[in-house]
């Protein structure tokens, strides 16, 4: 899998004049001297229109492309460069059909078009894949293999799978012969999902007895638990998440963390633009880049650049210095990173099933994700319907739901020497029920709609010893067979009614309240929602308590940072061919200096960072600055060592060699 890539969009309005300037060994070069080893390249874009000279539907070349060979030219001088290029097709949005074979849209109970919601014009009316559009795109890939040749072509990448609750008669059809309600909308969701499972099995069988070893990927913006029932049609997986876009800063670490568990090759995906696809002539700050590409980097993914050609079929200088300078970069680590795999102590629990196409990420999620970031734990994300046993700690964040079966497993778990920290209504066995997990019976809700934690010795010991609010409404949990470990103490009273106290809420009185975290055996429990409360409001004392209780579960950790350095990212990957670790570490200051966004426009240089990494009954022999090409000393105490990193220029990453 090549890792050093580049996604090239090019969808081009039929207004314009396209192609004039382009010239294949120029553009080939320019790729070549900005270290780019796979392109992905247009054979379909989202105006509908094709950048190839069709055999089967030369009615739908794009009306103002000067070359009609532009894809096949674009591939043969990659091809002689050493660049591969997979071919990309749009799938659920093309304007062409759009307008010219409405019957092919997906339609709610009401017969509208269903769309995203973006403001005309657009080309995001969604089209549906059990219309007679299906047979169109199977006709589309063999044309594409037919034109452009079986041999000249590496891979195919499908753009927009979304589960859409789409009551169009071929749906209800299907439905109906299923025995699946169409009146339901889950039940429509639950149908689409199954429609685009069976779509992908014959997409991915159709190009594989074509075009053998072609890579194969079919892209919906998100990499979640419903992507596991169709994984096999997948050669790899990319994540699309681009910072300036809706998807944020938060989003990548957590779907990585997720889709690296799944057995498959990850590339991560960012873009060149300020702010996200379509951004002409924009520009992201070089720091930005590097941040984004050495993120992918220290999770254990490649790395993907998204990009728009503009109509003239010039690559921009500028654009490709960019990356190129970034790229660089990667092209002199990759062979230190080769077989080499992120370790992970603690999984996170999702509470993602099905995704339902919003952008956004669960709260609790990424509150679990900052904190866990933030202290230096290595950690995965999974499902419930993961291995365990692989882990020696999980974390339930604040809302994951209880099954019989998930139950069971949770508690086999646990007997089994596992360690569990859960909050507010994870594993929640319902009112008046004592939980065998947590020792505790579940009165409710707290009464309070604000209460106050008060610290002592073994959780929130590093905090002043007197009453810390807590944001969010806990739940109500009387101890029946657990040890409390965190009191609360109660307000006046609720803000409500006649009674409020000043701007927000009343003070505490003092009075001891019901448990705010609870120990049995190997489980802790947290009766507020903290991973929540730490997303929303980022509070030190809520950060010291779960940490805290980390300690109590996890008393050896893989790596122990800094703590005066939250922003420090810290990866630890091992590789058991070479018996050696790396420990990546990446600081940039990430700043809301615009209305709109956040950026990064600087790195952060680090001196003289202390570090003890964990690594068993190996005997180190020596630890290097691989960027920086220096051996520092280390001291080596039984199963772990430590080190001093004199100097962190935003990104670095030490060698621990066994």
């Amino acid at each position: 899998m090549r890792k050093r890539t580049v996604h090239l969009d090019f969808h081009t309005s039929p207004y314009v004049k396209v192609g004039e300037k382009f010239d294949s060994h120029e553009f080939a070069q320019t790729l070549k001297k900005a270290h780019v080893n796979s392109i992905t390249c247009f054979a379909r874009d989202h105006h509908g229109y094709l950048w190839y000279n069709s055999k089967n539907h030369p009615e739908m070349i794009h009306p103002r492309l000067v070359n009609h060979n532009l894809l096949a030219e674009q591939i043969k001088a990659c091809h002689e460069v050493g660049i591969k290029v997979p071919i990309y097709s749009t799938c659920q949005w093309d304007e062409y059909c759009m307008l010219n074979h409405p019957e092919w849209l997906c339609r709610d109970p009401e017969g509208n078009r269903i769309n995203i919601g973006i403001e005309k014009p657009n080309f995001n009316d969604v089209l549906c894949l059990n219309s007679d559009y299906r047979h169109y795109l199977f006709d589309h890939v063999n044309d594409v293999i037919d034109s452009i040749g079986a041999e000249n072509i590496d891979g195919f990448f499908f753009d927009i799978f979304f589960l859409v609750p789409c009551d169009c008669k071929h749906c209800r059809k299907e439905m109906a012969r299923l025995g699946i309600d169409h009146t339901i909308e889950s039940e429509r969701v639950r149908y689409c999902h199954l429609m685009l499972k069976e779509f992908k099995r014959e997409m991915t069988s159709l190009i594989h007895k074509r075009v053998k070893n072609a890579t194969i990927f079919y892209n919906g913006s998100h990499v979640g638990p419903y992507i596991k029932t169709s994984l096999r049609y997948y050669s790899h997986l990319e994540i699309e998440s681009l910072p300036g876009g809706n998807w944020g800063y938060d989003n990548f670490p957590l779907v990585d963390r997720y889709a690296r568990t799944l057995g498959k090759d990850i590339i991560g995906m960012t873009g060149k633009f300020h702010t996200s696809w379509g951004d002409f002539q924009s520009f992201k700050n070089k720091e930005a880049l590097e941040y984004e590409v050495f993120q992918m980097l220290s999770f254990g993914a490649g790395c993907s650049i998204g990009d728009q050609l503009h109509p003239s079929g010039q690559l921009s200088p500028a654009t490709y210095e960019l990356i190129g300078h970034v790229y660089k970069t990667v092209e002199q680590l990759e062979p230190e990173l080769e077989n080499t795999k992120p370790l992970a102590e603690i999984a996170v629990v999702t509470p993602e099933s099905i995704w339902d196409n919003g952008m956004t990420l669960d709260e609790s999620l990424i509150g679990a994700n900052r904190v866990l970031d933030e202290l230096g734990y290595q950690f995965n994300i999974i499902d419930l319907e993961a291995d365990f046993s692989q882990y020696k700690l999980l974390i339930l964040p604040d809302k994951i739901k209880a099954t019989p079966e998930s139950f069971a497993k949770l508690q086999n778990y646990v007997k089994n020497g596992g360690k569990v920290l859960l909050s507010y209504q994870s594993m929640d066995q319902g009112v008046y029920n004592e939980n065998p997990l947590t020792g505790n019976l579940m009165e409710g809700y707290s009464f309070w709609d604000r209460d106050y934690i008060y610290p002592n010795s073994q959780i929130g010991r590093n905090l002043p010893q007197e009453e810390h609010v807590m944001y969010e409404q806990g739940m109500a949990v009387e101890p029946i067979s657990s040890k409390v470990i965190l009191e609360t103490r109660e307000p006046y009273f609720n803000r409500e009614g006649k009674y409020y106290y000043g701007h927000k809420h009343a003070p505490s009185t003092g009075k001891k309240g019901v448990p705010a975290a609870t120990l049995k055996g190997n489980c802790i429990y947290f009766s507020h929602p903290v991973f929540k409360i730490y997303r929303d409001y980022a509070p030190r004392w809520v950060k010291e308590i779960i940490s805290d209780a980390l300690n109590i579960l996890l008393p050896d950790r893989y790596v122990v940072k800094p703590e005066d350095k939250p922003s420090l990212s810290a990866q630890l990957h091992y590789s058991s061919n070479e018996n050696k670790f790396l420990l990546h570490l990446l600081d940039y200051p990430l700043k809301k200096n615009a209305v709109n966004l956040y950026t990064i426009d600087e790195r952060t240089q680090l001196i003289n960072q202390n570090f003890t990494v964990l690594v068993g009954n190996r005997k180190v022999k020596k630890v290097e600055l691989i960027r920086q090409n220096q051996e520092i000393a280390f001291h080596q105490d039984d199963t772990k060592i430590s080190f001093t990193v004199p100097k962190i220029d935003g990104y670095e990453i030490v060698k621990i060699q066994c």
